[in-house]
């Protein structure tokens, strides 16, 4: 059936075939090399083939525009806490609604709540040494950036960007007293 002979032949057409493969490959990357293959210096940019002149400054200087909404006071007195209950599935990896603590503190009864109050958590020197009560407008502003709102705190989530969704959420949250 195989001897050594056919298996020889049949390794040898699978390596020459890889490796015809590979100089094509070689061959054509040399001829058609796309980007910079200069050498740059660290720290200098890299010279491009043309720049598109855009009006209002340099790329550097761009600053992002922030589009102006209503308030969060406005946001919460419409905010519909269906949808936070929803938007509560973001958080249920970490906390809980049942008086337990898990990875974060419990935030049944959060709103209204002192800082860093939860019995029997144990809770980061930045949260504990954070001031006052979560207020709407507190956790409004922490759950927009929690590393940004309270700098050194355990907790690890990005924020939520929309101002509707944390209106939501802290309607939620004020029903889970």
């Amino acid at each position: 059936m195989f001897n050594t002979m056919t298996v020889t032949k049949a390794a040898a057409a699978l390596i020459g075939s890889l490796l015809f493969l590979m100089l094509v490959s070689w061959f054509a990357s040399s001829l058609y090399h796309v980007g910079f293959s200069g050498h740059v210096a660290e720290g200098e940019e890299i010279p491009q083939a043309y720049r598109i002149p855009v009006e209002g400054g340099d790329d550097a200087a761009a600053e992002e525009v922030v589009e102006e909404g209503p308030d969060f006071a406005t946001l919460l007195a419409s905010a519909d806490a269906a949808a936070g209950e929803k938007s509560f599935g973001k958080c249920k990896s970490c906390h809980k609604l049942d008086g337990a603590d898990a990875v974060g503190p419990h935030l049944n009864g959060v709103v209204g709540r002192d800082v860093a109050a939860a019995e029997g958590y144990n809770y980061s020197d930045a949260m504990a040494a954070h001031e006052g009560a979560w207020t709407p407008e507190e956790l409004n502003a922490f759950i927009t950036n929690p590393k940004a709102h309270v700098p050194g705190t355990k907790m690890a989530f990005a924020g939520i960007k929309s101002a509707e969704e944390r209106a939501n959420l802290v309607a939620y949250l004020q029903t889970t007293n």
